[in-house]
């Protein structure tokens, strides 16, 4: 298993790993674009990516412009491996080295990725939208966190 910095050369797989998800689905498949992909990971922030047998199975990627983890996905193949803990803590790792800044992010209500946001420390904040949770982490959160 491999953590690494996600490449442009990687959107494809994101794309798919993206749109098999069983929770957080985008309404239609072409609401997040490659160039949105390509945006994120080269300009407004950074991404990483798990790969197994050069295969990638889970992405994250924050953004710096409007502080916010802009996504955090696995294959639904390999949920429960500690794999989206290892991107997790790599892209706040790096963000908070960044900035000192509050990071935020949304998520669908009574999912798997809810409790996940829970357990990591996240503090809920109120909603975003009229459906999602809003989350947020501190700096100083994320340092006294056991997960960091």
């Amino acid at each position: 298993m491999l953590i690494r910095e996600a490449r442009i050369d990687d959107i494809g797989q994101i794309q798919i790993i993206r749109n098999s998800v069983t929770e957080n689905i985008l309404s239609h498949p072409n609401l997040v674009t490659d160039q949105d992909c390509e945006e994120f990971i080269s300009q407004r922030g950074k991404g990483w990516v798990c790969e197994i047998d050069k295969q990638i199975v889970g992405f994250a990627i924050v953004d710096l412009m409007e502080n916010n983890i802009w996504a955090l996905f696995l294959d639904p193949k390999f949920e429960g491996k500690g794999i989206g803990q290892l991107l997790h803590k790599s892209m706040l790792d790096w963000y908070f080295t960044q900035t000192k800044d509050k990071v935020w992010l949304g998520t669908d209500p009574n999912t798997r990725a809810e409790k996940f946001y829970r357990r990591a420390g996240w503090t809920e904040v109120g909603k975003d939208g009229s459906e999602e949770i809003k989350f947020e982490m501190t700096y100083s959160d994320w340092s006294k966190s056991p997960n960091h």
